[in-house]
């Protein structure tokens, strides 16, 4: 049996955009707790002299979540949500992924090389997470709690054969492609995110 989650906790790409999911969050019609996670030193949120690297993000995230929550995440977002849940399933009860690498090998698959685009347009973003690399496809099978991926078909960073690819190494997972979106699909497309969540929640 599926748990109820207490809370959903929204957790942004790379650029730390804590208003990414806002529109999506206003339409969801699940009760439960909404709360907008930001990572230190990334877009709004202030750095903080202890995080100097993923894992210390995924250890802010598992520390936020005192009970079983939600995760709803945005491109790097989606890679640190994997990582909890590989930790801590016991505290997510659902996972909805949107236009993420998930911390798979995404070679061959004809993803844009994003990182020169970033480390050029937004110098000031912590460094270390442009160099981070990790392959968790042989993790990924241990992931047991229902799990939404959210994909357009017009997205050069993350393309279709990326969902696809994750799709097949997570056992409870649905792949929605969702026509004309790119990689702001969350931002761009909240109502049919949104009702996509509250049907995965049971909240339809």
């Amino acid at each position: 049996m599926t748990s109820i989650p207490a809370k959903l906790v929204f957790l942004p790409g790379a650029l730390g955009r804590m208003d990414f999911w806002i529109p999506v969050a206003a339409l969801i019609r699940h009760p439960a707790e909404k709360i907008y996670f930001g990572w230190p030193g990334f877009g709004p949120t202030p750095p903080d002299p202890d995080v100097d690297g993923i894992d210390d993000l995924v250890h802010k995230v598992i520390a936020a979540l005192n009970v079983p929550s939600a995760l709803i995440a945005q491109s790097m977002g989606g890679t640190i949500a994997l990582r909890v849940a590989l930790a801590r399933p016991d505290l997510v009860t659902h996972l909805i992924l949107a236009e993420t690498s998930g911390g798979i090998d995404v070679t061959g698959l004809g993803a844009e090389d994003w990182r020169p685009f970033v480390r050029n347009d937004y110098p000031a973003l912590p460094g270390w997470f442009l160099d981070y690399h990790e392959d968790l496809t042989d993790r990924l099978h241990r992931i047991s709690m229902p799990t939404l991926l959210l994909w357009g078909d017009a997205d050069p960073i993350s393309p279709v054969k990326v969902g696809e690819k994750l799709a097949a190494c997570l056992p409870h997972s649905e792949l929605h492609v969702i026509e004309g979106a790119d990689h702001d699909l969350g931002f761009t497309h909240a109502p049919q995110v949104a009702a996509l969540i509250d049907r995965l929640l049971g909240s339809n």
